[in-house]
């Protein structure tokens, strides 16, 4: 039989292929999102340039073209809903990043200034209290607004919890 050899300093990550296909997934998404944006923008500037390119370009090439435009918002969206069941059954946990880029109403991903809007809140009194500033995220798609408080920290996962209160008690 042949020796196990050790690795030293070499941490193997579990289920490896899930984790390359979810950042596959989102980044295909994004791209998609980021295709549609420009796609827009260049039919908004299409029609404003002049009347001669309406002229050339033919009345069936308009139909694709719209019928086209759109549509890789809908596959991000597609891509987005696929990489949510991969972590889902593969109990896989999405960066945090990950999770505040996507909209949990309609799976859109969300890009400020195309498909969401956002803005900093403080609701304390007066706005007096700068730890009480909270970054808020409204999709354009669902009207979904996300909070997200800024300057905290995030606390840790459970198993690091009880940890870190194990040590400072015996301190």
């Amino acid at each position: 039989m042949a020796k196990l050899q050790a690795t030293k300093g070499v941490s193997k990550v579990p289920n490896k292929v899930l984790y390359s296909r979810m950042s596959y997934l989102y980044q295909a998404a994004t791209y998609l999102a980021i295709q549609d944006q420009e796609s827009q923008e260049q039919s908004a500037k299409g029609t404003t340039l002049d009347s001669s390119m309406e002229d050339v370009m033919k009345d069936e090439s308009k139909a694709v073209a719209n019928a086209t435009e759109g549509s890789h918002q809908a596959l991000s969206r597609r891509l987005i809903t696929d990489l949510r069941s991969v972590s889902l059954k593969g109990l896989m946990r999405m960066s945090p990043d990950m999770k505040h880029s996507i909209c949990k109403n309609c799976q859109t991903l969300l890009l400020e200034g195309t498909t969401c809007t956002a803005k900093v809140e403080n609701q304390s009194k007066g706005g007096k209290k700068p730890w009480a500033d909270v970054l808020v995220r409204k999709c354009d798609t669902c009207g979904l607004e996300k909070r997200f408080p800024l300057a905290t920290e995030r606390q840790p996962r459970r198993p690091r919890r009880s940890i870190k209160e194990a040590k400072t008690r015996t301190h």
